[in-house]
């Protein structure tokens, strides 16, 4: 199995052995004290964690011109020209390719300057990737990030695609996966033919079934007995390639698949029942994703639906959830990414976090990534760190203020959108490596 190589800093390994003396405490009573002080703690008030992961967005490209944060209006091209970023219509004309290789292009090294290079990026001088939305066009999500708060340093774990990226989000790592496998589905029940590209220690790169089987956030919360699903699209339907734990096949493969990966209309049901587990993901199809060139306002619309149904539900104030998008999607960001190890990070991208409990109009300006939202779970629910990712990574706990009154419901009402087609097709040309070298 392909394993992280982090070029900063090797790993020490501290064992702490606490003696205790014969006849003193016994090891019952210091469990218990444990306890009583675990809940004690003022970030036990959230019983449910959410983790709404969406498709293909920078922070320039949706909050550039939100107030405050660290966002853009223009951005350089190849040829050094300064430009602005101009009007990005509801449903744009076609995805752009965000592989690794792309991404690693664009980056340019830190210079930012060279997204309009890459595979549709830039057809007939239209400047496609030099694109944004401003607040009449993503409304509610402006809404949530004056109400609750918003992060302008939160980065893509991986700098690349998809199907990394989405691993990271549940393991802090992606078995060495830097891009999109070459067909679908994706995972441990593709073809025996399907190749992912898997970047080695020396940075080689070789092609390997897409199917790992490293520890994941799931399997430390099932070791405590916390509750977690993983709401995804089925087999066959569109978003399936975005269901993580169907790469590791300890899930894939055994009754966590059947018990806990469930369809994302469950959703809504369960925040309204009251029955939300302590743990849980959120991802839907390309339709209803962002995913270019899918609506935004439509895909806006679906995202208001999952929030209103916890906001109305039982649970509201032991909720924080999350939000954010996988990769930059090819799109123009302004903000150098840190080069942290082998992998990452890539582009910026957008988050949001909501909770009753989150500091109101917070702007959370510390470097984060998909790392960070598992560190907080493991924080509130005291469990070990999968890798040096999430050990090592900001936790979230600032943008929190649990001493504070809790923020009622902002119920939002959804919004009419164009004439786009109920489902979409993902272009293959950047939905598989070979073609997005």
């Amino acid at each position: 199995m392909p394993v992280i190589n982090y070029k900063r800093s090797a790993l020490i390994l501290v064992a702490l052995a606490v003696t205790v003396g014969a006849g003193t405490v016994s090891t019952q009573k210091i469990g218990e004290h444990r306890r009583d002080r675990d809940d004690r703690r003022p970030i036990r008030k959230i019983k449910h964690i959410v983790f709404i992961v969406k498709e293909n967005r920078t922070f320039d490209n949706y909050f550039g011109t939100f107030p405050g944060a660290n966002g853009a209006t223009s951005g350089t091209i190849s040829t050094g020209e300064v430009v602005r970023l101009g009007q990005a219509p509801d449903v744009t004309p076609r995805d752009i390719s965000h592989s690794f290789q792309s991404a690693v292009l664009a980056i340019d090294g830190g210079a930012m300057d060279k997204f309009d290079l890459i595979p549709g990026a830039n057809r007939n001088g239209d400047l496609l990737a030099y694109t944004q939305y401003t607040e009449a066009d993503i409304p509610n999500y402006f809404a949530y990030a004056r109400t609750f708060a918003l992060a302008d340093e939160f980065f893509s774990s991986l700098t690349g695609p998809s199907f990394p990226n989405h691993l990271y989000t549940v393991g802090a790592q992606s078995g060495g996966a830097i891009n999109n496998p070459n067909q679908q589905p994706w995972g441990c029940d593709s073809d025996p033919t399907n190749r992912v590209q898997v970047m080695a220690d020396d940075g080689s790169i070789t092609p390997e079934y897409p199917c790992f089987d490293f520890r994941t956030l799931a399997d430390a919360l099932e070791e405590r007995g916390l509750s977690w699903k993983y709401y995804a699209p089925n087999p066959g339907q569109s978003g399936y390639i975005w269901s993580a734990f169907n790469a590791i096949a300890h899930i894939r493969f055994t009754d966590l698949w059947t018990q806990h990966v469930v369809p994302t209309s469950d959703f809504v049901q369960d925040a309204q029942n009251g029955t939300l587990p302590a743990m849980s993901w959120v991802i839907v199809g390309a339709g209803l994703s962002e995913h270019p060139p899918a609506s935004v306002c439509r895909g806006e619309n679906w995202t208001v639906d999952q929030i209103n149904a916890v906001m109305q539900g039982p649970e509201w104030e032991s909720t924080a959830i999350f939000l954010t998008w996988d990769d930059f999607g090819g799109f123009y960001d302004h903000e150098p990414p840190p080069a942290v190890d082998n992998f990452g990070f890539g582009p910026r991208v957008p988050f949001l976090i909501i909770s009753p409990w989150v500091k109101p109009g917070y702007i959370d300006h510390r470097v984060l990534e998909f790392s960070s939202v598992l560190k907080f779970v493991e924080k509130r629910f005291r469990l070990a760190p999968l890798t040096l990712r999430d050990q090592q990574s900001n936790d979230l706990a600032r943008a929190f203020d649990f001493d504070q009154d809790p923020i009622a419901p902002l119920i939002l009402n959804t919004r009419s959108w164009g004439q786009a087609p109920a489902e979409i097709q993902l272009d293959p040309q950047y939905h598989g490596a070979e073609a997005d070298r």
